[in-house]
Parts: C-alpha cells; structure tokens; sequence
C-alpha cells in the first residue's frame, strides 16, 4: 500500500513539473529535486539529482522536435552552446556528488532563490532575429557561446537541472536572438545537460529508474494541461511567470533552511 501511495505521489510530481513546464517554458526541472526528497520519500538527495535529471533530459528531448518543426531552433548555435555547456555539466556532476547531501540541498535552496529573483528582474528578451553562426559571425559569437554555454552547463550538472532559466538568458547575452528562439534553442542544451548529467550520476548508480519512470509518465499529461492552459492565459504570461518565481522563492527558501539545518 505505501508502495502504491509512492507511485501516485510520483506520477503527481510528474504532473506538476509538466504543468510548469507546459504553462510558463520551463522552471520544472527546479522543482523535481525538492518535489523528488520531500513529496517523494527519496532518501539521497545525490539520487533525487540523478532521477530528475533523466526525466527533464527526456521531457526536454520531445520538447527539442516541437520547436524543431516550428523553426524556432537556432541550431548552429543551440549546438555550439550545448556542446560547451555538456563539458561543464559532466564536471558539475562528478563535482556535485562528491559535497555532501544535505550541504547540496542547501546550495540548490540558494540557486532557487537566486534563479526566483533573476526571473522578477529580467529584462532582456533580444532583438536580432536574424542572428546566425557562421564564418562571418564566429569571432564575435563563439567566444560568447562556449563562455556561457560552459558556465551554465556546470550549474547545471552541480545541482542536477535542466538549466532553462540559466539557458535562455544565457543564449539571449550571447547572441542578441529573441525569446523565442532562445526558448526552443535552449531545449537543445536542457536535453544534453540533462543526459550528461543523467549518464554520470546512472554510472554511479545513482537513478531510481521506477520512480524516473513514473515522473516520466506523469510529465506527459501535465505538459499537456499546461500547454492548453498556457494558450488560454497567453495574455497573463508575465503575471503567471511572476507567480511562479514567487513559488521557486518560497520553495527555495524551505529547502535551504531545512538542507542547512540538518548540515549544520
């Protein structure tokens, strides 16, 4: 019976981080952690990191191809910044599972935050619409790429998350491109992140593949209902992007204070 119980309270993860996924571009992935130790009963937080990051890999992958048949994938540089930012997803990784547990719950609360924060402050959202990587551009774009693309990438990989808040404003400093195709470009790297970090942490056997599974499962149907709704609300976009920046906030704090306290 708690078995059972576990398997409905995963599957409701799922859905939530679909939902956030689908109704605002991304943010679920920040969320699978705390979702993962405290709703779920997963135990380590090292195998939380690993589980939620094989689900956002996979979520972010069928995200890639939709945005792919919409044109809005800039993919010389989607790939440019993905591979930089795969090297610093690996480090991340094999870094982040060697601080303890409870200090790593800690510092997510702190990225938390401080992704919740940048959300309220953003302001950019590019206007070169027309920007591509090719021989004429690469001395003014590479550079920028593979900085920005390196740095996300180890957050990413520390603290085991998609990285599409960190992404989208990464790609948009680097390039100039609008929102839009940030927001697709970016699936590229959350999807490759996800599985470099995914791949290290499953070396170490540190995936819970059922509850991956589950989490799997129910992202599918929360996608969805966020999607509709999303389409529905389009006009209270900001409104509806604010309020879960107040929601990652709140939720950051919670785990901060809860990982530094059993830490200390």
């Amino acid at each position: 019976m708690e078995f059972a119980a576990a398997d409905l309270i995963a599957l409701g993860a799922g859905g939530l981080i679909g939902l956030t996924l689908g109704l605002v571009g991304a943010g679920g992935s920040i969320l699978a952690v705390p979702l993962l130790v405290y709703a779920v009963g997963i135990a380590s937080p090292h195998v939380a990191i690993g589980t939620g990051a094989v689900a956002v890999a996979a979520n972010a992958l069928a995200g890639v191809f939709l945005h792919a048949r919409a044109k809005t994938v800039k993919w010389p540089c989607a790939l440019v910044f993905a591979a930089a930012g795969v090297v610093g997803a690996f480090i991340g990784a094999r870094i982040g599972k060697m601080v303890d547990g409870q200090l790593l719950l800690a510092l997510f609360g702190l990225m938390m935050i401080a992704v919740g924060i940048s959300m309220f402050l953003r302001r950019g959202t590019g206007s070169d619409p027309d920007v591509h990587l090719d021989a004429a551009s690469a001395r003014r774009l590479l550079p920028s790429l593979v900085g920005y693309g390196f740095a996300v990438g180890l957050l990413s990989g520390f603290f085991g998350i998609g990285g599409g808040f960190l992404i989208v404003p990464g790609l948009i400093g680097a390039t100039n491109m609008p929102v839009l195709f940030a927001v697709g470009s970016s699936l590229v790297s959350v999807s490759a992140f996800g599985f470099a970090t995914a791949s290290s942490y499953a070396l170490a056997g540190l995936v819970d593949w059922h509850a991956a599974a589950l989490l799997l499962l129910g992202g599918i149907g929360g996608a969805a209902i966020g999607a509709a709704l999303a389409r529905r609300l389009a006009a209270r976009k900001a409104l509806l992007t604010q309020l879960f920046a107040g929601l990652v906030i709140v939720v950051g704090l919670y785990v901060a204070g809860k990982g530094a306290v059993v830490f200390l």
